[in-house]
């Protein structure tokens, strides 16, 4: 169970833009294989003398741990080197890290996970004079302070030290020694602090790059929508080390002579009046620069309607899902970028078990009005194909009461990983628009969440024909008679809707996947900070017409 921890941890300080990762002491491979999962184009190499077999999930491997050059095709270097149980028993751990520094792109980054040598039960065996590595997993001389030493004779830049697998036995052991310590001129707080950790995570890369503090609030979540827009892409960025990105409500201010840059981005915020003035003056006076992300079209919330100008003038940058919400909002504010939604991992495949009985999927919020037209033809089709038509149903309990079959399931409003599941364990997704201004700026995610898990989409020719390349990555319908054919379709050939399946997840992994995303983003936010003074006076500008 510990190791399943740690490698998720682990897996958090990978970054995720990296084009080639090589894990020396790749083991078992299950950290290969998660990263996979976040980053299907990665090019994934393995170096490791003690590996049985090379896990399927990495492209090449190799088991010499201390030859002078790595013997993989490296025509962009290393964008990243994981270390796992290797580092400690390479024969010379600091030569070992020059060498490999060579190998590592511009933006290149090691992750190093060690045990703590300075953990406090090594410290008591020793103290009892008992043998230290009677119980540890490595052998002494990986401290604190030669890693730092390695790492700098390497020629890195340190990011961070991340410690995993704290207990809190040390504090009682740190306290018990406490007026040794003291003696010594050790404050006991910060021994204790030292030596809690099991093990530590090392980051440094090959080149310095400036610190962005990158912050953002949420709202409630209801779907999966604040996930995708807010929490998964600061967890994406905050893979690479020279980003903090929390999720917050606070307004951190600054310390003295603090002036590393901050950016906080105000999910679909309602800033309306004094309050939402006082909301922005807090954020630019703790030095933010701020962002708004919007995903829907503002016209379809009556407050924004009203008096929602603040929330797209008052700042100073936009960002949203699609090309049609940029034009929608460029009227406000000029400087938006556009990232699609898009996946953070691919799921796990779960379906296509019980052919030839297919499930269709439904689950979203205030599409009454997009597919009561189609409901007569659902039913119709239901009551022909008896069991080889079942439904599963998330959120709408309209929906499914509406539905005149006993082969369907209901599941109330859940997290984003019980949608997810459930939808995963569907053959096909149905994903009806009818053509609206409303409904035209939204984004394909239902698509692409579906893609991601090999299900099949039965989608409307609004929004999702932009995406969809009919027939190969889903069906498009324009009225219910199409929408009635294509259904009748999918259940009369679930290979097809396989086909499709296997198309879209493909499509995503290639195309829709986050980890396409975070240079781009990257890229943009520092360019926003590079720009802010320009930005705050377009800023001033504008607040002055309202």
């Amino acid at each position: 169970m510990q190791a399943i921890y740690y490698d998720a941890d682990l897996l958090e300080r990978i970054p995720l833009a990296a084009r080639t990762v090589l894990f020396a002491g790749y083991g078992d491979g299950l950290l290969a294989a998660a990263y996979r999962r976040l980053n299907p184009k990665a090019r994934l190499l393995g170096l490791d003398p003690d590996a049985e077999a090379a896990p399927p999930h990495l492209d090449a491997v190799a088991a010499d741990l201390d030859a002078d050059a790595l013997p993989f095709d490296l025509p962009h270097g290393l964008d990243c080197i994981v270390y796992r149980g290797c580092l400690e028993r390479a024969r010379d751990p600091g030569a070992l890290l020059r060498r490999h520094a060579a190998a590592l792109s511009p933006d290149g980054v090691m992750v190093i996970h060690v045990p703590n040598t300075g953990h406090w039960r090594i410290a008591e065996r020793l103290l009892r004079g008992e043998d230290a590595e009677a119980e540890a997993d490595q052998p002494r001389g990986l401290t604190r302070e030669s890693m730092r030493r390695h790492l700098l004779s390497a020629g890195l830049t340190l990011c961070d030290v991340i410690p995993h697998g704290s207990d809190e036995d040390g504090a009682a052991f740190a306290e018990a020694l406490a007026p040794g310590l003291e003696a010594l001129g050790i404050d006991p707080e910060e021994y204790a602090l030292r030596a809690a950790p099991l093990y530590l995570t090392w980051r440094a890369r090959k080149e310095p790059r400036p610190k962005v503090i990158l912050s953002g609030n949420m709202l409630a979540p209801v779907g999966g929508v604040s996930h995708v827009r807010v929490v998964h892409p600061l967890r994406a960025i905050a893979s690479d080390p020279s980003f903090r990105a929390e999720l917050t409500a606070e307004v951190f201010p600054r310390g003295p002579g603090d002036d590393t840059p901050r950016i906080f981005v105000l999910h679909r915020p309602v800033l309306i009046g004094e309050k939402g003035l006082a909301t922005i003056r807090a954020l630019t006076a703790a030095g933010n620069l701020v962002v708004t992300e919007f995903d829907d079209h503002p016209d379809h919330f009556e407050m924004m309607r009203v008096a929602g100008n603040l929330t797209f003038r008052g700042v100073h940058a936009l960002q949203t899902s699609t090309s049609a919400m940029a034009e929608v909002l460029r009227q406000y504010n000029p400087e938006i970028a556009v990232f699609p939604n898009a996946m953070a991992a691919l799921p796990e495949v779960r379906n296509f078990a019980a052919l030839p009985a297919i499930t269709l999927f439904f689950g979203a919020l205030n599409r009454e009005r997009d597919w009561r037209p189609l409901m007569p033809v659902i039913n119709g089709v239901a009551s022909k194909t008896a069991d080889r038509l079942r439904f599963q149903v998330v959120h709408d309990r309209e929906f499914f009461e509406a539905l005149e079959t006993p082969h369907k399931t209901f599941t109330p409003t859940c997290d984003y990983e019980t949608y997810l599941r459930l939808l995963g364990e569907s053959e096909v997704s149905l994903m009806p628009l009818s053509d609206t201004p409303f409904n035209r700026a939204k984004s394909d995610l239902k698509f692409v969440e579906a893609a991601a898990c090999r299900v099949a989409s039965l989608a409307s020719s609004v929004v999702y024909g932009d995406s969809i390349e009919d027939g190969r990555l889903g069906l498009l319908f324009r009225d219910p008679h199409e929408f009635h054919l294509r259904l009748l379709r999918l259940i009369a050939l679930p290979e097809l809707a396989r086909d499709i399946g296997d198309a879209g997840r493909r499509y995503v992994a290639e195309h829709r996947m986050l980890a396409c995303q975070v240079a781009p983003r990257i890229a943009w936010y520092r360019s926003l900070w590079a720009r802010r003074e320009a930005l705050t006076e377009a800023l001033r500008s504008r607040m002055a017409t309202l």
